[in-house]
Order: structure tokens, then sequence, then C-alpha cells
């Protein structure tokens, strides 16, 4: 362990979650980033951004954030969600075809992966091509040391198993839900219990990590040698909006700077608990 900061990295989408009350900034791979900013990480985001208000808005956000922007801006509008509540749990409708859509590859974007400590990733920012091979050969400049956090977030119609399958196979830490679960059981015809199936794909994509949560029943943390499993601590929920990405981003800080994985895993259910008791995606620490 040094003093070094890791220095973290979301690729992706950068979007408004579009409430009724108003807009806040988020966009999973950089909900990631941005806590573990707050933890205390170097963090920096690789997305597009409209020639719009709202796009200017957000770069604004990143920037109050302590978020490092590569941003390219396109034209096509600023990406943004609609998001729905109901007993703090949202539904997201997903505006298609906007500017993360079609992120380009830049020397700028290749550069910071290739010295970043851990990059994050998903299946929704690379739904259309254009973002999708950019994402793909970002990836591929990775150091082989880095973790390539593949949390897979399954949203509307914007997967298949070919993707899932290849995104897996740059990946080696992933993290899913007990909802993803179900529809991964389908999708590969996988057989047996939650853990059963954990820790066969914990294997077959020889991952150092793998994480199973389970709303607000406990989360399982697998490596090949160990096993951390924690009860989820009970909240006063606000929203869960980036609830899972807060996890993930404390969770990989702590890995990165030396924590033992229990100790990674109880800070990480404790920065997530703390987000679901906040309204949105980047809550203030202070």
């Amino acid at each position: 362990m040094t003093d070094k900061k890791p220095f973290i990295i979301g690729i992706g989408e950068l979007l408004w979650d579009v409430f009724p009350e108003g807009k806040r900034a988020g966009g999973a791979p950089i909900n990631f980033v941005y806590h573990a900013v707050q933890a205390g990480a170097e963090g920096c985001a690789v997305s597009a951004v409209g020639d719009d208000e709202w796009g200017r808005e957000i770069l604004l956000e990143l920037k109050k954030s302590g978020i490092q922007g590569i941003i390219s801006t396109v034209p096509y509008p600023t990406g943004h969600v609609l998001v729905k509540m109901k007993d703090g749990i949202p539904s997201y409708s997903i505006v298609d075809d906007v500017a993360w859509d079609h992120l380009p590859l830049t020397p700028e974007a290749l550069n910071a992966v290739s010295r970043a400590d851990a990059v994050c990733y998903g299946t929704l920012s690379v739904r259309h091509m254009h973002t999708r091979e950019t994402v793909e050969k970002l990836l591929a400049s990775a150091r082989p040391s880095a973790l390539r956090f593949f949390d897979i977030n399954l949203r509307q119609s914007y997967y298949s198993k070919a993707l899932i399958e290849e995104l897996l196979g740059f990946a080696n830490a992933f993290k899913l839900n007990d909802d993803e679960l179900i529809i991964l059981r389908h999708l590969f015809g996988l057989t047996g219990t939650d853990e059963e199936i954990c820790r066969v794909l914990l294997q077959r994509y020889q991952l150092r990590y793998l994480i199973f949560t389970a709303g607000d029943k406990y989360s399982v943390v697998y490596t090949p040698n160990d096993i951390s499993r924690i009860a989820t601590p009970r909240v006063t929920v606000v929203d869960t909006v980036g609830a899972g990405d807060s996890f993930s981003g404390a969770f990989v800080y702590g890995v990165l700077t030396g924590k033992t994985l229990q100790e990674a895993h109880e800070n990480a259910v404790k920065t997530a608990a703390f987000v679901c008791s906040r309204a949105g995606a980047w809550p203030s620490y202070r």
C-alpha cells in the first residue's frame, strides 16, 4: 500500500436523471467514479455530451464534484433518463440516440485508461455500435493489473447474451443484483442456487471478484479463495438511485488501498446505505 491515490475511470453514460421535482447528475459508471472520489480516489469520466445547455451544466457538476473529465462534444443531445419513484424504488425511461451513444475514441482517453488502476463499464453504455467499439478498444488498452469492473446494469431491452458474454471477456470483476441474476439464469441456461451460479461465473470467466447484491437483504463478495457475506443495514430509504454504483466505487477504492476483503465490503455496504438515505446518485458527503 502506498500514499498514491488510486486512479479510477468510468466509461460510458453521463446523463441527467430527471425526477418529477427536477434533474440530478448521474450515469452508472460516472456514479461509480463519484463515490470513489468521495472516498479519496483520483477519478475520471470518459463520456460525451451535446453542445447544449444540459451538456454545459453537467460538465460543471463534474468539476464541482472533483471528477476529471475526458468528455467529447458531439452533435447529439446530452443524455437523460426519466425517473419515476415508487416507495423509494426507481423505474427508468432511458432516452435513446443521445451523446454518449456516439463516444469517439480519443488519444486522451486511451492514455488515461492505460494508466488507470480500475475501469468501470456496463451494458447500457454500449447499446449503440459506435460507443461499443470505443469502449472495447479502451478496455483492451487497460493494464493487465488494472481492475476491469463490469457492472452489468441491465436496462430495458439494451442487452443480449452475446453482448454480456463479450463484455465479461474483458472483465476481472463483475457485479450483478438478484433481479439481474434471474435474467442471466434464463439467458445462459444456468441452474442451481444463487451461490452456485455465482461460483460458476467466477470460475468460468476467471474473475478476481464477483459481487452479488440482494437489495435490502444481503450482499456477497466472492473471490477464488475467499467470501464475504454481510446483511444489508436498515435505513430510512429516500431513493435507491445510484446505491449499487456507490457500493462498487467504495469497494474498489477499498481493495485498491489495501483493505481486506471484509473491510472493503463493510465500507461498501455502509456507503450504499448512506446513499439510499439521500436523494439522487451524487449526494453530498458533507
